[in-house]
């Protein structure tokens, strides 16, 4: 064996075949997500391995993504609670805090606090250059 540095690995010819294990890392951990994410419909919880940090994406519709994260499983559910609460917040936030209450239309319905027309999201496009 000229220029062998090394013994031979187990893959050389006529070697019985090994049985590789498959290694479960940090399964008490994902298993923990797992539960979350179970407990919490609202709410897609994952376990980062090369973190090892919790992550939840909240499922309901928003304009931006939440995302919380925690070393805990418990501080990731304290962080759920914590944006659940300010999303309810926010929504029943505009009509308390300007101050003035909203009328009711002719029709008898709710207001909307959208405006009115929408905003054109590409101002310089809509205007014509006269030459």
């Amino acid at each position: 064996m000229i220029g062998r540095s090394r013994p031979h690995g187990r893959h050389r010819d006529g070697q019985a075949r090994t049985k590789v294990y498959r290694r479960l890392w940090d399964g008490p951990a994902r298993a923990e997500a797992e539960r979350l994410d179970q407990a919490w419909p609202d709410w897609t919880v994952l376990y980062s391995l090369g973190n090892r940090r919790f992550y939840a994406v909240a499922a309901w519709p928003d304009p931006q993504p939440v995302v919380v994260e925690d070393e805990t499983a418990a501080g990731l559910e304290g962080r759920m609670h914590k944006a659940e609460t300010a999303r309810i917040a926010l929504r029943t936030a505009p009509a308390a805090s300007s101050g003035v209450s909203p009328s009711p239309d002719r029709r008898g319905g709710a207001v909307s606090l959208a405006p009115a027309v929408p905003q054109n999201p590409y101002p310089s496009s809509s205007r014509r250059r006269v030459a």
